[in-house]
């Protein structure tokens, strides 16, 4: 049930967030996407061919799904967060590497719709990187305005 309570909180903040958008979509289209955001975080990469397939999206992280063929589920706009991480990575003489820029933002999806979370996995493969990027990539927003 947790599963789809977060499924119910990202949906709910996402007609909050964008009240147009959401108007302008279907009901469908809103709940596909926030189960697609809600979700993908929590799967290992060999899992996602899978939960696509259950949800009739193409295996790419960042495609949109078409289990509605005249839906387009759109994601959200991270521009000034995207590039502040960017910003952080390279501060930190890191390699600025899509897929890991990608890990960092879903953790900030997971995030903001649940109450706590872990980051697991083996050694050296840069979790505690992916948090401190996040938070210094926030603060210096917020700073900013």
């Amino acid at each position: 049930m947790r599963a789809v309570k977060s499924v119910l909180v990202m949906a709910g903040q996402l007609k909050r967030k964008y009240p147009t958008l959401v108007e302008d979509l279907k009901r469908d289209v809103t709940l596909i996407r926030a189960l697609r955001d809600s979700n993908v975080p929590k799967f290992l990469s060999f899992d996602l061919p899978l939960f696509f397939g259950i949800i009739s999206c193409p295996a790419m992280l960042w495609d949109p799904c078409d289990l509605y063929p005249d839906a387009d589920v759109p994601y959200v706009d991270y521009g000034s967060l995207q590039k502040e991480i960017e910003n952080q990575l390279r501060i930190a003489k890191l390699q600025v590497v899509p897929t890991f820029v990608g890990k960092i933002i879903q953790l900030l999806e997971t995030q903001l719709v649940r109450h706590g979370v872990m980051v697991v996995g083996n050694a050296f493969i840069g979790k505690s990187t992916k948090i401190q990027v996040l938070a210094k990539a926030l603060s210096k927003l917020r700073q900013e305005g």
